[in-house]
């Protein structure tokens, strides 16, 4: 009976045992709080056992003789209860993701992303579904979750209503949310994030080293019409034809377009937004603006570059607030810090995250390691003699087989930055530029892993309507947007590199050492 029931079994494919790897490889790793908190272990042990082996290595800068600090030693065990504290409460992500969420969550609770991301998807035309709705993709995911909760069932609906089939229009989304997450017009939580870790990161090689938040804006920007084309492209060349019957299973709650109230708050919020960008364009402008370096006149080392975590705090607070009083959600201030509170009350997991992350990182550069690490790595590539662009791109596909078995992109990030930037830069490479190469590989693979935090809830929205969807039909109906984005956007990396164009404001391609 067994052997009948083995026998009738169909032979797995290539692909799905690939992927039987990866999700087994993913779930043996343990929590990454735990992960951190294990490596953090494995650091300290570490250096005494480089102290015991006599590993150094000379600066390829100074020459200098690199040694590891020994965390074990009276000193370090003194540094390691003295800097607990200090090092969680200084990690310089912690404060900028808390400010930036404050701000933005004001404008989710107050209901203007969800109307905002409604009435864009709602106003296109029949025509223009698939390259607006993966643009409200990429735009949405500057405001955490909403991209996943709110537009990707509101595109599966939108394009039932157009007579398509909802699966192809909830790909499309999740291509541009998750697909395109490091492609967008403008800033997000995510940016102060990355660009803390990264400047800890770089703080290893030059401690003076700062990287602002808006490090990869400029190749954000000129990335989300490339990916805008590209999920375009895959939709119609490769989703839509093996989705052209329409489904017998529906979907219960349709989602409607903004009533009257919510297109009288998305009024408000357009006017206050203007008047907002307006005082910043006065402050900028002018020669001399006041949102300018009082010393230099500059922009590009202004107190508003410097603050941009503030300037996505006021975007957030002065769009929500005005909406919410157009579209009368919110009506007293208690209101305003219940939104606020709220986005907090979603950082629990991530604070703890944050702790431990802090202690690795802070450990990490205490002993010396990652630079010893990074030297003897930045020296047998310097004997490869490899160019720019195959560097990067080898970044890229690092990153985008480590996004299989790590989803979360900060915990990635933590984990590689330490050794990556580093490395990059006694090569002569910007931190900014690292971090974008990064950003890329950690987007492009976002829609094909299992490890990714949502990608149970993706398999139950295509449920709906293929109720034997599942792992298998979501990852071969999403990695046509992986494999073209992979290509599409290492092209338009190693073009940029090519160009010497700056990766952002203040952001040189070079680090000069």
């Amino acid at each position: 009976m067994s052997s009948t029931t083995s026998d009738a079994r169909p032979a797995r494919s290539l692909t799905d045992r690939f992927l039987h790897i990866v999700e087994v490889g993913g779930n043996a790793l343990p929590h990454p709080a735990t992960l951190f908190a294990l490596l953090t272990l494995c650091v300290v042990v570490g250096s005494w056992l480089a102290v015991q082996l006599g590993i150094t290595a000379a600066h390829p800068a100074t020459g200098e003789i690199i040694r590891p600090v020994d965390l074990l030693s009276r000193e370090g065990v003194h540094r390691l209860l003295t800097g607990l504290v200090p090092n969680f409460t200084g990690f310089a992500p912690l404060g900028a993701v808390l400010v930036s969420l404050i701000g933005i969550g004001v404008a989710e609770h107050s209901g203007l992303i969800g109307a905002a991301l409604r009435r864009l998807v709602f106003a296109a035309p029949t025509w223009a579904l698939t390259p607006v709705v993966v643009f409200a993709g990429v735009m949405s995911n500057m405001a955490s979750e909403i991209g996943y909760v709110l537009l990707i069932p509101l595109a599966g609906l939108m394009f039932q209503g157009a007579g398509r089939h909802p699966i192809v229009g909830m790909a499309a989304a999740f291509a541009g949310v998750s697909g395109g997450y490091s492609a967008n017009l403008l800033l997000g939580s995510i940016d102060p994030l990355l660009s803390g870790l990264s400047q800890e990161a770089a703080r290893v090689v030059d401690p003076a080293y700062t990287v602002n938040a808006a490090a990869n804006w400029y190749f954000m920007m000129a990335s989300t019409p490339l990916v805008v084309a590209i999920g375009t492209w895959v939709t119609q060349r490769f989703v839509a034809p093996r989705f052209a019957s329409l489904p017998e299973a529906q979907a219960d709650g349709a989602i409607a377009p903004p009533d009257a109230m919510e297109r009288r708050g998305l009024r408000w919020a357009l006017v206050a937004t203007l008047a907002l960008s307006g005082a910043i364009a006065w402050g900028l402008l002018p020669a001399d603006g006041f949102l300018r370096n009082t010393a230099s006149g500059g922009v590009l080392d202004s107190p508003f570059l410097q603050g941009i975590v503030a300037v996505i705090f006021a975007y957030g607070v002065v769009a929500g607030v005005a909406y919410g009083i157009g579209a009368r959600t919110l009506r007293s201030d208690a209101d305003i810090v219940r939104g606020m509170g709220q986005s907090m009350s979603t950082l629990g997991t991530y604070i703890v995250l944050v702790f431990f992350a802090a202690q690795f990182v802070a450990c990490f550069q205490w002993t010396q390691l990652g630079l010893i690490l990074a030297v003897k790595l930045a020296g047998l590539l310097q004997a490869l003699h490899l160019p720019a662009i195959p560097l990067f791109i080898g970044l890229v596909a690092i990153t985008a087989v480590a996004n299989l078995f790590i989803g979360s992109a900060s915990a990635k990030w933590a984990l590689m930055a330490p050794i990556f930037v580093p490395m990059f830069m006694l090569l002569g490479y910007s931190p900014e530029l690292v971090q974008a190469g990064y950003r890329i590989g950690d987007s492009v693979t976002n829609i094909v892993s299992p490890m990714m935090s949502y990608f149970a809830l993706i398999i139950a929205f295509f449920q709906r309507y293929e109720p034997r969807a599942g792992l298998g039909t979501l990852v071969s109906t999403m990695l046509p947007y992986s494999i073209a984005f992979a290509i599409g956007w290492s092209v338009l990396f190693a073009i940029w590199i090519a160009l010497g164009l700056p990766i952002g404001p203040g952001a040189p391609l070079s680090y000069p050492g």
